[in-house]
């Protein structure tokens, strides 16, 4: 017997300034549910989440929640008026019996019950946010980004804990390894429409992009009607007016469907621009070491970046990170130690804390009031690496219309404001960028484009992030912050560092930090216990195995893309018809080949090394 659904929205419609969010919209939550909530920034992912919470009011449609079922939701700001401690506002509506909740939440979250309100910060106040809904336990979780502002550790206690949860959950996130791991069905706002798919968000990528290519085929073959039925007309109506006015409506009828089509969002027109190169050692840290009162950040910590280098800075909330990079930058002394900075540095910094942005400013002011944007004379013109441009067409390359020009900042979403920040960093020539939490708020496809531009950066990057996934296709270092001073250096990205972490793990650690076994326990363990992972090839180095493992994609990738330079340049009127098309082809198809000899020779020679020590 089919369970009832929890919650329930039929025929939503919401209208916001004359536009509508949603028209039409139904949807239901079923009892174990665990979704995700995607779409891109703007889209209407928190405004459909408070309607499903109750806490907006839609001009039609119903939503419908059970006698007896409870719903919570978690904001991305939540209010604590009135509340003197985070402690009692995560506490609000339980017993005396139940406070333990709120502790163990809290120590897992990594906030203070006892700390005021008025002096908690933003990222604390999230947390006591979070530490409430998973204390009061409903029936529907309504989670609205909860791991901006939690550090590595604590995400890894959220996941374990909605990994143990029978409550159903919707959750909007832009960390893909967080969604991967929980959820098994996905809902997608595309345009004031949502659809639901009952896969998980690993499907999602290759379910929008099926959904995109089969809308993009309609409209191509919707093109080719209106072209054929124009032409018709223009040719044979005046022969038979009368008796095909009918095809004539029709031919009105497609023109009227073609431009109700509502256009897909692009992506962002990101570029970021390399200044004269660096030197080769762009920073020389030796002996590092500094404290505050009691705190100790860092000791005896040795480290040199080399120009192209991802340096990945990750720990628990509080150990220093960004202190650290401030001493490796020369914008803070250490108290023992020193740092040598190299040759013609242009740094760019990405500040997770926006204080870049003046939120009663419009995004206008905030770019023509940047003194290294301005352009002298031009009130309307912006300094966009060395070149002026007008301030509505650049802030257009960042997704903003011409109506958000003039709103201040404060009326911007989170996404919003990462993308308006990503707009003033890469209006500058920079070879070495500073991105601390770059992530926050971004959807996947600017994750996806941020991801490439960083990839193609000619210069050094220094990186502060939780999100696991974004620290693995990133970073080829990691300097791992521990607390106590501990700082280790190690090759690669997250999970290079967690395997070589478990190689070696610290004295007495008999067991992970999820309470599975260590690597020694499990080495331990009787031959029939637990069957064992797949091995890894032996002899390889870390980086080395993530690179074979990396290889048959990239191959098979620089295969598809040969075959369709091959078919474009295999007609024989290219050349007289576009010569510089078919230059720019035959360069193209080179450079694959090359690259893909490149790669098989990288993949022979690794899978030989292997199978010699193994």
């Amino acid at each position: 017997m089919a369970q009832a659904p929890l919650l329930q929205l039929n025929d939503i419609s919401l209208t916001f300034g004359g536009d509508p969010v949603f028209s039409d919209l139904s949807l239901i939550v079923q009892p174990g549910d665990r979704v995700a909530l995607v779409g891109r920034n703007g889209s209407g992912k928190s405004t459909l989440m408070k309607v499903m919470a109750g806490l907006v009011e839609p001009d039609t449609g119903a939503r419908i929640v059970p006698s007896g079922t409870s719903v919570g939701y978690m904001e991305q700001e939540p209010d604590l008026t009135g509340y003197e401690t985070l402690g009692d506002y995560a506490a609000e509506g339980l017993g005396p019996a139940e406070m333990y909740l709120v502790e163990a939440a809290g120590q897992g979250l990594g906030f203070d019950p006892e700390r005021p309100v008025a002096t908690a910060s933003g990222g604390e106040r999230r947390r006591a946010a979070l530490a409430k809904l998973m204390a009061q336990d409903p029936d529907v979780m309504l989670l609205d980004e909860p791991t901006n502002h939690l550090d590595i550790n604590a995400i890894g206690w959220l996941e374990d804990e909605l990994k143990r949860t029978r409550k159903a959950f919707v959750l909007i996130s832009h960390d893909r390894r967080f969604l991967e791991e929980l959820t098994r069905a996905t809902l997608w706002i595309d345009r004031g429409a949502v659809r639901r798919q009952e896969q998980g968000f690993a499907a999602f990528e290759d379910w929008r992009d099926t959904v995109w290519a089969e809308e993009d085929e309609a409209r191509h073959k919707l093109d080719r009607k209106i072209k054929a039925e124009a032409k018709w007309a223009v040719e044979g109506i005046s022969a038979r007016r009368t008796r095909n006015q009918g095809r004539v409506r029709a031919l009105k009828a497609l023109r009227q469907e073609r431009a109700g089509m509502i256009r897909r969002q692009g992506t962002a027109a990101m570029e970021l621009a390399s200044a004269p190169t660096s030197g080769k050692k762009v920073i020389e840290a030796t002996g590092l070491a500094k404290r505050f009162g009691d705190k100790t950040i860092v000791k005896g910590l040795d480290i040199t970046v080399q120009r192209g280098e991802r340096v990945a800075f990750v720990g628990p909330n509080g150990t220093g990170k960004t202190t650290l990079i401030h001493m490796l930058l020369g914008d803070l002394a250490p108290d023992e130690g020193h740092v040598k900075l190299g040759t013609n540095l242009e740094v760019a910094l990405f500040d997770q804390s926006r204080a870049q942005l003046d939120p009663d400013m419009s995004l206008w002011e905030s770019l023509t009031g940047d003194k290294e944007m301005r352009v002298s004379g031009k009130a309307d013109q912006v300094l966009v690496r060395g070149q002026p441009r007008h301030v509505v067409g650049y802030l257009k390359d960042f997704l903003f219309d011409e109506r958000q020009a003039r709103a201040p900042v404060r009326s911007l979403s989170g996404g919003e404001k990462a993308r308006l920040l990503l707009a003033k960093l890469m209006a500058k020539e920079s070879n070495l960028l500073v991105l601390d939490e770059p992530t926050n708020d971004l959807d996947v496809e600017t994750l996806d484009l941020l991801q490439d531009l960083l990839g193609e950066y000619d210069g050094t990057v220094l990186l502060v992030s939780h999100d696991r996934d974004f620290l693995d296709r990133i970073a080829t270092t990691t300097v791992a912050m521990e607390g106590d001073g501990r700082a280790t250096v190690y090759a690669g990205g997250w999970s290079d560092y967690r395997a070589q972490r478990a190689e070696n793990p610290p004295e007495g650690a008999a067991q992970g930090k999820d309470g599975k076994p260590g690597k020694a326990a499990q080495a331990q363990a009787p031959k029939g216990a637990a069957k064992p992972a797949p091995k890894k090839p032996a002899g390889l180095s870390y980086t080395e195995k993530h690179r074979l493992e990396e290889l048959p994609a990239l191959i098979e990738r620089l295969e598809a893309e040969i075959a369709k330079l091959e078919e474009l340049l295999a007609d024989p009127e290219l050349f007289t018809r576009e010569p510089v098309k078919f230059r720019k082809a035959t360069e193209a198809l080179s450079q694959r080949q090359e690259k893909l000899a490149g790669a098989e020779e990288e993949w022979l020679a690794l899978e030989e090394k292997a199978e010699a020590a193994g």
